[in-house]
């Protein structure tokens, strides 16, 4: 099957047309994704993300166009999104590890502070907290931990570690 001919009819509602465009470029699209992010991991998710905005978009597509370079397109900015995103997640990991581990000991006042502040939190936040930050789970093993979706994971990290950070702001134990 030609491009042209799934994409039209992808637009008559034939979703196995579809097929065809993944196969066909799933693997170039591997390729550019893991050359982006350095990472095969975060490129598969970023690929199969990217079929998916491809597949709602394409009723948009100019059929006087190739596929793969307007679908190129969009498998980039997903790169450059989950980029942006775990260099976020990463800065954040940085910043509750070095909450959670002050170098030297901490003065009587701080532990208190700190300890009051996990406290406040939520069981399920402590604990995604205590094994994101002091077992040092990956995302991945989070989510197979927890048996929750890994962007459920990252959803309730970035949310916590919000409200820890505005806790102890408040309590002066970290500039704002």
């Amino acid at each position: 099957m030609e491009d042209l001919t799934a994409i039209r009819k992808c637009g008559e509602g034939d979703t196995d047309a579809f097929r065809h465009l993944v196969r066909a470029y799933q693997g170039q699209a591997i390729a550019h994704a893991t050359s982006i992010l350095g990472n095969r991991e975060d490129a598969l998710d970023a690929v199969q993300e990217a079929f998916i905005d491809a597949y709602q978009a394409l009723k948009r597509f100019d059929l006087s166009k190739r596929f793969y370079p307007w679908f190129y397109v969009i498998l980039r900015n997903r790169c450059y999104k989950a980029a942006a995103g775990r260099k976020r997640r990463e800065t954040e990991d940085q910043e509750v590890a070095g909450l959670l581990a002050q170098p030297g000991p901490p003065s009587p006042e701080e532990s208190i502070s700190l300890e009051r502040t996990l406290l406040e939190l939520s069981e399920e936040e402590r604990e995604l907290i205590t094994l994101r930050h002091l077992d040092g789970l990956s995302y991945e093993e989070l989510a197979e931990r927890l048996e929750i979706p890994q962007g459920t994971v990252m959803s309730r990290l970035y949310n916590v570690r919000k409200k820890l950070r505005m806790r102890l702001a408040q309590l002066d134990f970290i500039a704002d």
